[in-house]
């Protein structure tokens, strides 16, 4: 007897990802509807006694995603300490958001803003999740793991009052060229492919159009240098404004 597979098995045929697809721009839309509604709420959100239970609820959404994923792939025999560990960009900066709810340290929000939305809204944009599409189990805590991590970054910077500084653009390219080396390591032990450089990633990507291995790795560091001063240009527009005020 045959049994047809089932949103959280391994495999998952007729299922493939497509960019961009009714469940794709489904999903981003209400992701987007999430964060305007963050936006107008956030006087509400302001109440210490809401923005305490907010952040609390956040970090705790966090983990159990993340723990979440860790158990699907135990309990059906994928689990991999070259693929399976929270050791990417988005993955890293989801373990520092949930910490960051708690402790509010500005280092941590640094790193969490631009990992956060460079890596987080390439990741939503084109999802590397495979044949594992609407309705898998995948499909949801891809976009809910990477949808928490931008919400936790627009939290902590309209309602927690933080804000990245110019400095903080190089802060955190500079570790995370540190963190590149340190990866390029365990890569190596555990033949995995963390931040995609010893390959690219199956699925298409915007690193696609960045030329063979390792020229891309390099053109990376020029992407992720752009996408820091897009992420920063609110900040030094609003700056500019004020001085030009006064």
């Amino acid at each position: 007897m045959t049994t047809t597979p089932g949103p959280f098995d391994l495999y998952y045929p007729d299922h493939e990802f497509v960019f961009f697809s009714f469940p794709h721009i489904g999903a981003l839309s209400v992701l987007t509807l999430i964060y305007v509604a963050l936006w107008f709420f956030k006087g509400w959100f302001s109440n210490p006694t809401v923005d305490l239970w907010t952040r609390r609820g956040i970090a705790a959404l966090l983990v159990v995603q993340e723990t979440s994923l860790s158990i699907w792939r135990l309990s059906n025999g994928s689990w991999d300490a070259g693929s399976s560990l929270p050791l990417h960009l988005c993955g890293m900066g989801i373990v520092l958001a949930a910490i960051l709810m708690i402790n509010r340290k500005f280092l941590l929000y640094e790193l969490v803003y631009f990992w956060g939305l460079g890596g987080a809204i390439q990741a939503l944009l084109t999802p590397n999740i495979g044949v594992h599409g609407y309705p898998h189990y995948i499909f949801f805590q891809f976009f809910v793991s990477h949808g928490t991590l931008i919400f936790a970054s627009l939290y902590m910077t309209w309602i927690g009052g933080m804000r990245p500084t110019h400095r903080s653009i190089w802060k955190v390219m500079g570790i995370t060229n540190i963190y590149l080396v340190i990866i390029a390591g365990f890569n190596w032990l555990t033949d995995g492919n963390y931040l995609f450089i010893c390959h690219k990633p199956p699925t298409g990507s915007i690193i696609d159009m960045m030329g063979p291995w390792p020229w891309y790795v390099l053109a990376l560091e020029g992407v992720a240098i752009v996408s820091f001063y897009i992420y920063y240009a609110p900040f030094a527009i609003k700056d500019l404004v004020i001085k030009l005020r006064t």
